[in-house]
């Protein structure tokens, strides 16, 4: 049996795993709410008590950690825990305990989804070894590359949702300046967050009507509320939305032209499906291809949301269960 853990600001994902005819086989899973709790350990107890029947000795564990791991050691970049692979293995008396981060996790998971789990937003040709770009928001927002070599998959973890943030047209432009004067630094993880989708309406009813008209920045879960009016034909709330596409796939598009993904370019994380109409919209792909001198180069790149928001309980699985350890 296989211990694996998807550890974010808000969830922390946890599942028990099998492989099957070469393939992870999920047997039990459950989200615990992150922040309620101290430590990761303390989840994990919870977790294989709770399915303590179907606990067979685990041998290895692999957690999926939303911030940098340096030395088998992590910080998760959006709570207050510190993990450590070697403690781990000592508090929770498993063999194996492996850090990884989290887009690391997702690009081993890419490997396991059947195709229906994937959206396709730009068609084009993948090229077989070519770099693929990992980009999603969520809490955060994460980025991560990969590529094949000798048909090996090579991860390059990353901490780019940090990158300052770069406005494209005049109302960025204003936007920055607004938020700059409200946060000590703008990241392109300010605007492409569950808290983005907040500032980002915060932003468009203070231009239009006055923050009076900001209601739904009381709500108890203010992205998903937005989300939803957005969805019902709140003008605010869309014109919210229709900002986040596009930084979005502005900055989806800078991440393929520094890499030259020419494997393609992979849209994660826990709000891409459910703005999945928003990222379907031509205002995606104009916005994505629209880099001159670049604009044929990224029109040749397959664009693909991810559907699946377990694929990194996957990935996480997918490594637990091998001999080698990666970062």
């Amino acid at each position: 049996m296989i211990l694996a853990g998807d550890i974010g600001g808000t969830h922390c994902r946890l599942a028990l795993a099998e492989v099957r005819d070469g393939r992870i086989k999920i047997i039990c899973k459950q989200t615990y709410p992150s922040r309620l709790y101290d430590d990761l350990a303390t989840i994990v107890a919870s977790f294989l008590e709770t399915h303590n029947e179907l606990s067979t000795p685990i041998k290895t564990a692999c957690f999926a950690v939303a911030g940098p791991v340096i030395d088998e050691v992590a910080q998760v970049t959006n709570l207050p825990w510190r993990l450590d692979a070697r403690q781990l293995t000592t508090q929770l008396h498993i063999p194996i305990v492996r850090l990884i981060n989290d887009f690391t996790g997702t690009a081993y998971g890419i490997e396991q989804l059947p195709a229906d789990e994937l959206v396709t937003i730009q068609p084009g040709e993948a090229a077989r070894n070519g770099v693929r770009v990992l980009v999603g928001a969520g809490t955060g927002l994460g980025v991560g590359f990969t590529l094949q070599h000798d048909n090996r998959l090579i991860c390059l973890p990353s901490e780019g949702g940090h990158v300052d943030f770069a406005p494209c047209d005049a109302q960025q432009i204003e936007l920055l300046r607004y938020w700059q004067t409200k946060l000590p630094r703008v990241s392109y993880e300010t605007f492409l967050s569950g808290k983005g989708i907040a500032r980002l309406y915060e932003f468009v009813c203070l231009r239009d009507q006055g923050l009076e008209s900001a209601a739904l920045l009381q709500a108890a879960d203010p992205a998903a509320a937005i989300t939803t009016a957005a969805q019902q034909g709140d003008p605010s709330a869309d014109r919210a939305l229709a900002m986040f596409t596009e930084i979005y796939a502005a900055q989806a598009a800078n991440l393929a032209i520094t890499c030259l993904a020419r494997g393609g370019v992979y849209l994660a994380g826990g709000i891409a499906p459910k703005i999945i109409d928003y990222l379907r919209s031509e205002r995606f792909r104009t916005v994505f291809c629209d880099k001159p001198p670049m604009q044929t180069m990224l029109a040749a790149i397959p664009v693909q949301v991810i559907m699946n928001t377990d694929v990194g309980l996957l990935g996480a699985a997918s490594l637990a269960r091998s001999s080698t350890t990666y970062s």
